[in-house]
């Protein structure tokens, strides 16, 4: 999808009133019209920034199609190779668009999306959204790890089941996953291994363990070798770090996970009730 003339009509929207500086419109919403606004002190490559991903999560770019290329952008808005190549390395680092020789920018698949509203497993969340999802298991067996049972409130000699796994949503890695689960609570786990890939469904229906709340934490963070490895993304790419303290019904804790998910396919929502 190149960045001709019909598009470039399909994308300009109704011309807005002339915006002269002074208005109580923000520099976010000129930028949503279409617009660079050349007076204001947000940066040019910061307000291109913003129409082109506005546009993308509004879906006027098929996931994986042509974006406008260097010079098309620049004939469009008036600026300058040196500004056109800051938004797209920008938009590249932010996970929006990919760079593929030969072909230019493309635009990223959609990001699955996670409401946080209830307590449930990968497996379960993906299920949910009717997509096929695997997981390839990287280590499964009994550990001693002390900073771990110190996260956990536990003894530091207790054992613990370490299963480390990616996860994959339509054969595709979407998460680095490395749970610890007290094997006094499920001996035997390892040998038994997870129905139908699931740890949560092994322990509810496998060992009556009824779960009942989660503690969770989030950060952000540039990608490890390790782990740009194993999810096929680029080292630095900013990544999103899940982890969680999960505990029985009883208020007995059980497990303790921690995710890395691409920030390119994945985000989080919250919904707040004041």
């Amino acid at each position: 999808m190149l960045f001709s003339g019909n598009l470039v009509e399909q994308l300009t929207l109704p011309t807005p009133p002339r915006y002269n500086g002074t208005d109580d419109m923000t520099y976010k919403q000129v930028a949503t019209l279409g617009r660079l606004d050349r007076q204001s002190p947000v940066p040019l490559y910061y307000q291109l920034k913003e129409i082109l991903r506005s546009w993308i999560t509004s879906g006027k770019f098929d996931s994986d199609g042509c974006f406008p290329s260097e010079r098309e952008l620049q004939e469009r808005y008036g600026i300058s190779r040196m500004t056109v190549r800051r938004t797209l390395s920008e938009l590249v680092t932010e996970g929006f668009l990919i760079r593929e020789q030969g072909r230019g920018s493309l635009v990223v698949k959609t990001r699955m999306q996670d409401q946080l509203r209830h307590l449930t497993s990968f497996t379960e969340d993906t299920q949910q959204r009717g997509l096929s999802t695997a997981a390839k298991i990287l280590d499964f067996h009994v550990v001693i790890d002390n900073e771990v049972a110190a996260e956990m409130g536990l003894s530091a000699e207790e054992e613990l089941v370490r299963l480390q796994r990616i996860r994959l949503v339509d054969g595709e890695p979407l998460a680095l996953q490395t749970s610890f689960v007290r094997h006094s609570l499920c001996p035997g786990l390892v040998e038994r291994g997870l129905e139908e890939g699931s740890l949560y469904k092994t322990l509810e229906e496998g060992y009556g363990l009824r779960l009942g709340r989660a503690r969770q934490a989030f950060e952000a963070k540039p990608a490890d070798e390790y782990e740009a490895g194993l999810l096929g993304i680029d080292i630095g790419q900013p990544v999103l770090v899940l982890e969680r303290l999960t505990y029985l019904h009883d208020g007995t804790p059980i497990e303790y996970v921690r995710s890395t998910y691409r920030g390119d396919r994945y985000r989080f929502t919250v919904e707040l009730i004041r």
